[in-house]
């Protein structure tokens, strides 16, 4: 890996994971009972699902790495539409940005990364299925095109989504993934998520996050410390097992809990 490839794994663990600080508050907003047992019991609840994706990426890697993608797909469609709707065409077309787009793009760079995640055997099934699925994905961003004609609130997510496919393809996999991470995904959630908060939930849930990030920080920091092979593989390995083991809680939270949440609240 180049020194832009580990500066970009960096900035993923550095500025992207603190995007799910808001958790707590999310989960209170959804119900979760005041109180320190309450407390207590929704940061196992949320550190078990972790270890749980933790272990069962060691065991089994390949189904691990594609479940990952899959559920970071259905996670990502979602926040980058959610302030225009949930439309399923504009979904899929922005879910496949990172899982299908990235890996087709720029299937040479991408192959090695999977290789440290799930060995070379591994890599070569997960990159041919990803490869199966790309002209369906460009046919449905085509069909996001005229939709987004007709369906004008989606012409400005569908500006941002070309322009990131653009990076995609100009850019090497590691560093387009942190740009639409760091700078996209991560963000416009918080910014999301904080203007949703009422005033009185905002400054417990600011520190929520700043404790929440420093914890992952740490965990992170002694599983590299412990993790063998080179520097370059173990903060690979590191930077996308957790992501996965994070993702899932995370999902659970915001893409189910809080969005059926909000349904309900409708009239």
């Amino acid at each position: 890996m180049t020194s832009w490839d580990m500066l970009a794994l960096a900035a993923i663990l550095l500025l992207g994971v603190p995007h799910g600080g808001l958790d707590g508050a999310i989960a209170r907003r959804v119900g979760w009972p005041s109180g320190l047992m309450s407390w207590l019991s929704f940061h196992l609840a949320y550190i078990a699902l972790a270890v749980l994706v933790t272990a069962l990426w060691w065991l089994f890697p390949l189904i691990s790495l594609g479940v990952f993608l899959l559920i970071s797909a259905l996670h990502f469609g979602a926040s980058d539409i959610a302030n225009t709707g949930t439309d399923w065409l504009p979904w899929i077309a922005h879910g496949g940005l990172v899982c299908i787009a990235i890996p087709n793009l720029q299937p040479g760079l991408v192959e090695p990364i999977f290789t440290v995640l799930v060995n070379a055997d591994n890599a070569r099934l997960l990159m041919e299925a990803i490869t199966s699925l790309f002209y369906l994905w460009v046919a449905t961003v085509t069909l996001y095109c005229g939709y987004a004609y007709f369906q004008p609130q989606y012409r400005k997510p569908l500006l941002g989504l070309l322009l990131l496919i653009a990076l995609v393809y100009l850019l090497p996999p590691l560093i387009s993934f942190a740009i639409y991470f760091c700078l996209w995904h991560s963000p416009g959630h918080m910014l999301r998520l904080w203007r949703s908060l009422e005033q009185t939930e905002r400054k417990r849930s600011l520190g929520e996050a700043g404790l929440y990030t420093g914890a992952a920080w740490i965990a992170m920091g002694l599983a590299f410390y412990y993790l063998q092979g080179p520097a370059p593989s173990s903060l690979l390995q590191l930077t996308f097992i957790g992501l996965a083991a994070l993702t899932l809680p995370h999902m659970l939270l915001v893409d189910f809990a809080d969005r059926n949440n909000n349904r309900e609240e409708l009239p």
